[in-house]
């Protein structure tokens, strides 16, 4: 009986992370070697390559397992990959869940990276690519972008219910007014440096054009999609990305108990966020692709809401396949029933990472 490979699970909170190192043996059994909680700074990132180095009595391949954590868990996960080593990013709760199947009642971020390990060892992960520089600061933009937003939409309703109060203080609705209208020329700044973003670069410029297309997906829109995507580089099938984007459907059903049949929401709401008002304009413009669907799916439930997801999923779904064939959006197109497969969207997604992304 012998070793097959290292496992390194990682829970990481804002100011730490804790770490557990497994292996597993040519018989699936996973065995716990060491573990340790390291500072989430970069002294802590360089004790925690000297802990894997002290503990690693065979050599064999290191995998490397943590969850999305907001943007905590990012250094770490830059570092570890400028080190070469093998990196998979899961969503959240993935170790939970797994835990939980497996019998476990308690949690806490030991073990957490227990169950991130385990998973680490019994399962072959998608390994994780950072994002290129150029898609990496139009995320930073266009997160600012919501957050500015954001602002604005709390301090406009917060003015909406001084007017309509008994006392208003001219005061405090004067700085109001202040700040909305920095908070504006904020907005118009942001929008500005990302379209210098996107329009200066050949590939993210090729994109947009093509995507663009779609009645409503704008340069804000498009911008958001490409960088909380990776421009779609981590995806090999369109599933992928559904469930990335919590658009995956989750049944309740058991024997004659039926309950309510919804998405997910378990991904990346900034996707979903931003595809709400261009299918609002895809709907409202009788885009007939866009239109049938909204209305079988709003005559089958009975709910708009339903109905708007719909198209939203299908627009995402329409934007990996047009960007992964450099296709221009033509208003019969449609996206083809089977997945493509993983090979050749591995193929595609290094043709695309030589452009221009660096």
């Amino acid at each position: 009986m012998s070793n097959l490979k290292y496992s390194i699970g990682i829970d990481v909170s804002k100011k730490d992370f804790h770490c557990c190192l497994s292996v597993i043996d040519t018989e699936q059994a996973v065995k716990i070697k060491s573990t340790h909680k390291f500072a989430n700074s970069t002294s802590g990132f360089k004790l925690l390559t000297e802990w894997v180095r002290r503990n690693m009595k065979e050599d064999l391949a290191v995998f490397c397992v943590m969850e999305a954590t907001g943007v905590y868990h990012e250094q770490l996960a830059w570092y570890l990959y400028d080190k070469d080593f093998s990196i998979s990013i899961l969503l959240p709760n993935k170790a939970k869940k797994y835990l939980q199947a497996n019998g476990a009642k308690s949690k806490n971020d030991k073990i957490d990276a227990r169950g991130l390990a385990q998973i680490g060892a019994e399962k072959k992960l998608d390994l994780w690519m950072p994002p290129s520089r150029k898609l990496y600061d139009l995320r930073s933009c266009t997160r600012q972008h919501q957050s500015l937003s954001e602002m604005h939409t709390a301090i406009n309703n917060q003015l909406e219910a001084i007017t309509y109060s008994q006392f208003q203080s001219k005061d405090i609705i004067r700085q109001m007014k202040k700040t909305m209208r920095l908070l504006e020329q904020q907005i118009d700044e942001m929008d500005k440096i990302i379209e210098k973003i996107v329009k200066e670069d050949e590939v993210l410029n090729l994109h947009y054009q093509n995507i663009s297309q779609i009645k409503g997906l704008a340069m804000l829109s498009f911008a958001v999609i490409a960088a909380e995507t990776n421009g779609f580089a981590l995806f090999k099938d369109a599933r992928s990305l559904v469930s990335y984007a919590g658009y995956d459907v989750v049944e309740n059903q058991s024997g004659n108990h039926v309950g309510r049949t919804k998405i997910s929401k378990k991904g990346n709401s900034r996707i979903r966020r931003i595809l709400h008002m261009p299918v609002l304009c895809a709907v409202r413009d009788d885009q007939p692709q866009f239109k049938k669907l909204y209305e079988r799916v709003y005559k089958r439930t009975g709910i708009k809401m339903k109905g708007y997801v719909a198209v939203q999923k299908k627009i995402l779904i329409m934007a990996y396949y047009l960007w992964r064939k450099k296709q221009k959006y033509q208003t019969d197109f449609n996206y083809p029933e089977k997945i493509i497969a993983p090979e050749q969207a591995e193929a595609t997604h290094d043709k695309i990472s030589k452009e221009k992304f660096h």
